[in-house]
């Protein structure tokens, strides 16, 4: 390459982070210096405006725990990291525009098969996590990325790679960062507010400048939501289920809290799935907890049901089956569960979950649950869906 487009190159990185650098510096003096004061309860769910426009165009965008990030114009390309995040800038029609993934694993893409136009190719994302998990700067600086959309305790807390001085380093170098981890609520690190799966939504959508579209797909999730709420039985007549992690050939399992909130329980909660661990002291998966139970456990407590993530050998429905379904009800103890006995035995679904997962989530897990009232029905629109994400 000629030194005339190198310096052409360089030039043009330079110019599309301008636009931004205002949002860098407020990254860098709210975030790093520490958690911001909340007042008396630091998880409040109180109204942000999801975005502030000026005359000229320029628009700030407002989200903890990173604070205020001013733009000129929509990012071009953007570096994702939490999957969650990535569902919702292909719902809004960004999905060209994502630069990057924690992990090709973790991102499931199936659902979009069922919507017409509607598509991103995962294996070119850049994977940050390397394989002993953690992240090099030197990715961040590859991709020169106009935004990261990206809670920097991703870097700092769950991937435990980063300091605080190297998110600065990047924040002002590169591109600032806005996000925040709502796929679970269970880390004592996150000790500021978290959002909503909706509430998170639309701010990735005031980033992108997507509001109607936003708009639209909330109004099918609000209907989706109506049609399975109006059809569930008494509260007293519904299921509760332990959602755990299992590993190949489960001798232990990993409990998550299906009352602990976050974006990937979301579904469960509107169903009416009750949590089977709620009378106990057992608590839910997180960076300060990794602690398993074993078979005597579930008997104890033996739930309506058993929802169960996992990984390994079980990448399919069949290898699902045949590597965890199979090997506990051949268990000694296993074999006993009320949820073995009664085939109440599910796939326990993605620890991401965007909008259009959720959305799909929903009409699975109603299915599932509630088959006299919903067993094979699509309960939401799929073109009309479509059409929402892929209409210019």
């Amino acid at each position: 390459m000629s030194n005339e487009n190198t310096n052409a190159s360089a030039a043009e990185a330079s110019t599309r982070r301008e636009y931004m650098k205002y949002g860098s510096a407020v990254v860098a003096g709210s975030l790093l210096a520490g958690c911001v004061d909340h007042g008396s309860d630091p998880r409040r769910t109180a109204t942000e405006p999801a975005t502030n426009a000026t005359s000229d165009g320029a628009y700030a965008v407002t989200m903890e725990p990173t604070g205020t990030v001013a733009f000129d114009r929509v990012p071009e390309t953007i570096a994702g990291c939490d999957p969650t995040y990535i569902d919702m800038l292909v719902a809004l029609g960004h999905g060209d525009a994502v630069e990057s993934i924690r992990t090709r694993r973790q991102y499931l893409t199936t659902h979009y098969d069922e919507l017409d136009g509607v598509s991103i190719d995962s294996s070119s994302l850049t994977q940050l996590a390397s394989k002993n998990g953690g992240v090099s700067k030197e990715v961040f600086y590859e991709m020169d990325a106009d935004f990261h959309l990206m809670d920097p305790h991703w870097l700092t807390r769950i991937l435990d790679s980063w300091s605080n001085a190297d998110v600065e380093e990047i924040a002002e170098g590169v591109a600032p960062f806005l996000g925040n981890v709502i796929f679970r609520r269970t880390d004592p690190w996150h000790d500021y507010r978290y959002y909503t799966l909706y509430e998170a939504f639309e701010k990735v959508a005031a980033v992108v400048r997507e509001r109607e579209r936003f708009e639209a797909i909330r109004s099918i999730h609000e209907e989706t939501v109506a049609t399975i709420e109006a059809e569930l039985p008494a509260a007293d007549q519904r299921p509760d289920a332990l959602l755990l992690y299992a590993p190949d050939d489960p001798e232990e399992f990993y409990p998550y809290r299906l009352s602990g909130e976050g974006a990937n329980k979301e579904h469960f909660h509107t169903l009416g799935i009750a949590d089977a661990f709620a009378d106990t002291d057992v608590s839910g998966f997180s960076t300060s907890d990794s602690g398993s139970i074993d078979y005597e456990t579930l008997l104890e407590i033996d739930p309506d049901s058993l929802l169960l993530r996992y990984r390994g050998k079980a990448r399919t429905r069949e290898a699902f089956e045949e590597s965890i379904v199979s090997h506990i009800r051949e268990h000694e103890v296993g074999g006993q569960l009320s949820a073995v006995q009664n085939d109440q035995i599910f796939r326990g679904g993605p620890i991401f979950c965007g909008p259009l997962h959720n959305l799909f989530m929903l009409e699975r897990y109603a299915g599932l649950y509630y088959p006299d009232r919903f067993a094979d029905e699509q309960i939401f629109d799929r073109d009309r869906l479509a059409s929402v994400i892929t209409e210019r």
